[in-house]
């Protein structure tokens, strides 16, 4: 029988990696590409942090361990929290306690840096999915159930197709009252840049700021960002684009709390869906929300519908 190895990330893992990937996460397939710049280009990638289990020269197995080594914002590292963006094991060697073992491991390499929470997903920016798709690898879920992971919230995912996409005659005239009112909406010019950095950064999450400053340096066009103000300050903005360059994703969208229930928000979305189809596309998703959540109903009202459903769980250490 061949032994199997327990280890770490080495050089020269990274095709067999991304293969094993593809066989274990068929709803999710990754390329080298993609591989490269969400996991080795990570500012915090640590090596001993991605737990291996192979058979000679073949991976097995997977258990890919993470903390934060640069802080989201400021200097704040979330020292008590770690994250497991993704795990896999070959369906072949199923069964042979190797998840259990790599998980083990995983544990043991956060411990050793003083982490007392192990969440799957929901670690930014760098996240695959937000947490166990338990439709898509109910395996998975039922083993993480088992290793003691609790359930803190379920995400959605939402889809919207652009074809026939029209924009609504009544949220023009919304809109044609809010610039009355004394409200724009525009694309964002550079001297509302560092205005809407900061806005996204303390008002939403870190990573919205740093998606959008980093998107800017990259693929993303200013033509793609749409602000609303009143009064010359940012309430709202809207954008697509931002993760990965892929311009069919949407988001991030948010609006000032002062501001909601103006219909702030849905004329950005439709602006930014009006857009979208201008330059071609078909449709139109993301992967983050709360279903029930204030955004998720918006979605909903508009025609988004969900597509998909992820449990985010954690486990004390």
């Amino acid at each position: 029988m061949n032994t199997i190895e327990y280890r770490h990330y080495m050089p020269g893992d990274e095709q067999e990696l991304v293969s094993l990937w593809n066989v274990c996460l068929s709803q999710d397939p990754i390329t080298e590409v993609r591989f490269r710049k969400l996991v080795l280009l990570d500012p915090n990638f640590d090596p001993q942090g991605m737990r291996i289990a192979a058979i000679g020269d073949t991976i097995v197995g997977c258990f890919y361990a993470i903390r934060r080594l640069l802080p989201m914002i400021g200097t704040e590292l979330e020292p008590d929290k770690g994250w497991i963006p993704f795990f896999f094991v070959h369906p072949e060697f199923g069964r042979q306690g190797i998840a259990a073992r790599l998980l083990a491991d995983a544990e043991d390499y956060l411990r050793q840096h003083n982490r007392e929470k192990m969440y799957f997903s929901g670690y930014a920016p760098n996240y695959i999915v937000p947490g166990i798709d338990p439709e898509a690898y109910s395996s998975g879920a039922a083993f993480l159930q088992k290793s003691a992971f609790g359930r803190l919230y379920t995400a959605v995912a939402m889809d919207y197709s652009l074809v026939g996409f029209e924009y609504p005659k009544e949220i023009r005239s919304l809109k044609q009252q809010r610039i009355s009112e004394g409200y724009s909406f525009s694309a964002l010019t550079d001297r509302d840049l560092v205005e809407l950095i900061e806005f996204t950064t303390k008002e939403f999450n870190p990573d919205w700021g740093r998606a959008i400053r980093e998107g800017l340096l990259q693929s993303l066009s200013m033509s793609q960002i749409l602000i609303a103000k009143q009064n010359d300050k940012i309430v709202g903005f809207c954008l697509h684009g931002a993760y990965e360059g892929v311009r069919e994703r949407f988001g991030p969208f948010g609006v000032d709390e002062s501001q909601r229930g103006k219909g702030i928000g849905k004329i950005l979305l439709y602006d930014c869906l009006h857009n979208m189809r201008a330059q071609g596309l078909h449709g139109a998703w993301f992967l983050w929300t709360g279903e029930q959540s204030p955004a998720g109903q918006l979605y909903k009202k508009v025609g988004f519908s969900v597509t998909r459903s992820f449990d985010v769980v954690c486990k004390t250490l």
